[in-house]
């Protein structure tokens, strides 16, 4: 190998070596990025916060990323008794983010030990608030009145015999009861209290909300007590409405039929004795023609209604049957038996 060959040998090394420093040693912090230097665990000078291109010792040194947008925390669901000694299940979530990246790894070392950490303040400092207030306090925002159902306004009253539930001491009721915070104050509490505390770990909790309020068994048998009372009031008072209308219907038809039968009944008398009248005239007319036939005609039709196939006639001579017999005998001769 000559001289030039060595040159250019070291070069090649020098370069690829110095690269190889560079790419150890450099360090890019992006914009939604927050980097600790840590030296055999210990930080090294002030956190990172601005975004940037940045150095630090290679291969002694070590950086350590955090986030620098919000984070989300979701706890996990927890029953809590409240002042009335009302047990619920209450289910939070908050929203945080790390301000003090060097105080935040010094306490908590990395993401998954803040979660951690929060789990344990914010659960805490729920706890604590929901156990100084009483159910209605935590379910209900304002003092506003309640819309209530028209069809519910008599009703108030009647319920709460019903299913004998003291107003005072019903802890879904919410039409009576004044409340003196609401939820929302008794929310501003929790993350007054949570942010308290986790700012020695160099977090900010932004806000801390209710996702869920779940009654308890006995609780929410009294709620699904009054909607079942409740509906079946409307019910039967809508069924009763439908009796009296079905009632009132069924009146209106047997009038209506009592008329049209009388009405029917009035005109089959009227031209029945408007028959019985033309029938009357026409037998008169035929009397005035043939009194002697119209008297034959009546005492056939006589015979008609009395006698049937079965009958015996026994005459006497001086009968009109028996004449008019007579008469056809010795007009046609001898009748046949």
């Amino acid at each position: 190998m000559n001289r030039t060959q060595v040159i250019a040998t070291g070069v090649l090394t020098f370069i690829t070596v110095g690269a190889i420093l560079f790419v150890s040693s450099a360090t890019v912090v992006n914009e939604n990025e927050q980097v600790v230097i840590t030296q055999f665990g210990a930080p090294v000078g002030d956190a990172i916060t601005e975004p940037g291109l940045y150095f630090k010792t290679p291969f002694i040194q070590r950086v350590h990323r955090f986030e620098n947008r919000y984070l989300e925390w979701s706890g996990d669901r927890n029953q809590i008794p409240t002042l009335d000694k009302r047990f619920i299940w209450v289910d939070t979530f908050a929203r945080w983010r790390i301000v003090d990246p060097l105080r935040f790894y010094q306490r908590v070392l990395d993401e998954s030990g803040g979660q951690s950490r929060l789990d344990d303040i914010i659960d805490g400092a729920t706890r604590d608030v929901v156990a100084n207030h009483d159910l209605i306090e935590v379910v209900r925002l304002t003092n506003r009145e309640p819309e209530i159902d028209p069809d519910l306004e008599e009703f108030e009253e009647e319920l709460e015999v019903e299913i004998d539930v003291d107003i005072e001491e019903d802890p879904v009721h919410t039409g009576l009861v004044e409340i003196d915070r609401g939820r929302a104050q008794i929310m501003d509490a929790i993350l007054e209290q949570s942010a308290n505390r986790a700012e020695d770990l160099g977090i900010e909790i932004l806000d801390v909300r209710f996702k869920h309020i779940h009654y308890n068994e006995d609780v929410r048998q009294q709620v699904f007590a009054r909607m079942i009372a409740e509906r079946q009031r409307i019910a039967q008072r809508y069924r009763s409405e439908g009796e009296g209308q079905a009632a009132e219907i069924e009146g209106e038809k047997e009038r209506e039929l009592q008329r049209l039968e009388s009405d029917a009944y009035r005109d089959a008398e009227r031209l029945r004795g408007e028959a019985d009248g033309e029938a009357a005239a026409i037998y008169a007319e035929a009397f005035d023609v043939d009194p002697e036939f119209y008297r034959f005609l009546r005492t056939m039709e006589t015979y008609e209604e009395v006698l049937d196939e079965d009958s015996t006639l026994v005459l006497t001579t001086d009968s009109d049957f028996f004449r008019y017999l007579r008469s056809i005998e010795e007009i046609q001769g001898p009748l046949d038996d």
